[in-house]
């Protein structure tokens, strides 16, 4: 009796310390969070200019004329949401779906996520998002971009830069979590490997 109750004593306190191992920092689940808003602040900024809100634009720029409605404008809006979805990817690395399927998707739900089947595509991401952002922040003024004649200037000129400077942190932030995240996994998955 002794016996059995010491070895039901060891696996609950095994599967305390594999569930603990498995659950991530609250700091890493804060800038998971951050990740996943990166991108909101230049998708509110071009949500007004599909709407037809003046940004700052003028001459023969696209901007410039924009109607609700219009091609360019379902196109600003698709690529608003395609960015917060992927935003939003970010909190898989840190919730409980991230770990195992969701059980609504057929053939694999209630299955556990292959660790690289989440870290490769977030990897890349971070590492594209990383090269285009800084690429994109370092040519900001150029004379083909925001140095522009028809370019904003003033407050507008402002509003923009403050609402796509969030994109520079966009890639790092997601390869701490990612990082993380496979530290987790694998932590997680060798202290599953010494209970067997």
């Amino acid at each position: 009796m002794t016996t059995m109750t010491a070895t039901a004593s060891t696996t609950t306190v095994a599967r305390t310390v594999t569930t603990a191992t498995a659950l991530p920092p609250r700091w890493v689940v804060r800038l998971a969070h951050l990740t996943a808003l990166t991108p909101l602040p230049s998708g509110l900024w071009r949500i007004a200019a599909a709407l037809g809100i003046p940004v700052g634009f003028t001459g023969d720029n696209p901007m410039a004329t924009v109607a609700f409605g219009s091609s360019f404008s379902l196109y600003m809006i698709a690529l608003t949401l395609f960015a917060e979805a992927l935003g939003l990817l970010a909190l898989g690395l840190v919730q409980r779906w991230g770990e195992v399927f969701p059980r609504w998707i057929p053939l694999i739900g209630g299955r556990h996520v292959p660790t690289a089947v989440a870290v490769i595509p977030a990897g890349l991401g971070a590492t594209a998002l990383t090269v285009l952002c800084l690429t994109g922040a370092f040519g900001w003024d150029a004379p083909d971009t925001m140095g522009h004649p028809d370019s904003p200037d003033g407050i507008a000129y402002w509003i923009m830069t403050v609402c796509y400077l969030p994109l520079v942190a966009w890639g790092p932030l997601l390869a701490v979590v990612t990082g993380h995240y496979w530290l987790r996994r694998h932590r997680a998955g060798r202290l599953h490997q010494d209970q067997h």
